[in-house]
């Protein structure tokens, strides 16, 4: 089931543990709001941004399906996960989303893909043990990181390393971070 973790504490955000972030905080920490009205807004906001990044998730996993089932071969074609990278670019820009892989139970296939903040590194030991998503309400910014389980075809990229096939799921994450836009209602 679906691990929830809603703190509000200082430090955990993406961008606010060392890394370099697409999103900027906007808006007031719910814990000070003035009132139960900015308590509540903040609440239907973090549930909204649940069922967006929901969504992003079954559009961008279906997507790598799609890639890797109809345009990848090994010929020296761009990677599925390369090329959705692309759409994640586009998106930050279009929409405010922020998308990321990361690698949860494998070698990361690109240095970018190893969890590096806490919200990722717990993500990643989460997915680990079977859960399927892992999430994060923090101050203005909900994550999710939903697990992207790899297919035979997958594993024999992602764990070179093993001489035979490995013997329990292997998996990847991708982390959704949007915005909640407090001062809107």
């Amino acid at each position: 089931m679906v691990a929830i973790c809603m703190a509000l504490a200082n430090g955990v955000l993406h961008g606010q543990d060392g890394q370099s972030s697409n999103v900027p905080p906007k808006a007031k920490d719910p814990q000070t709001a003035a009132g139960p009205a900015e308590a509540a807004n903040y609440e239907t906001k973090v549930a909204a941004a649940r069922e967006q990044a929901i969504l992003l998730h079954r559009v961008y996993s279906a997507t790598l399906d799609v890639l890797h089932h109809r345009y990848f071969r090994r010929d020296g074609s761009v990677l599925p996960a390369r090329a959705m990278e692309d759409v994640f670019e586009e998106m930050v820009s279009s929409s405010g989303t922020y998308a990321n892989w990361i690698s949860v139970n494998t070698k990361a296939m690109n240095i970018d893909h190893e969890p590096s903040t806490d919200f990722e590194k717990k993500a990643a030991e989460e997915i680990s043990t079977g859960k399927e998503a892992y999430e994060l309400a923090g101050k203005a910014v909900y994550r999710r990181a939903t697990a992207i389980p790899l297919r035979s075809s997958c594993v024999g990229c992602h764990t070179k390393m093993f001489s035979t096939g490995p013997t329990s799921p292997r998996f990847a994450a991708l982390v959704i971070t949007i915005h909640l836009d407090l001062d809107k209602k």
